[in-house]
């Protein structure tokens, strides 16, 4: 759903599981906010931060392309 998401995660050389460590919840909670895009406030910070991006990029659709 968000391809910047996964190529940032990506370029960083993390995994699925180290994202969602870093979060503090599940690889497959992560996996299914990443299919669903219901991520907290908090989360989409938090992978903000980690990522050094800004909302509006990490988190493009492709339907805004």
């Amino acid at each position: 759903m968000f391809r910047n998401l996964d190529a940032e995660q990506a370029r960083k050389g993390m995994t699925n599981a180290d994202v969602a460590e870093k979060l503090r919840i599940s690889r497959v909670s992560y996996e299914n906010k990443k299919k669903t895009g219901k991520f907290t406030t908090l989360e989409i910070k938090a992978l903000c931060r980690m990522f050094g991006c800004k909302f509006d990029y990490l988190f493009q659709t492709d339907e805004e392309v």
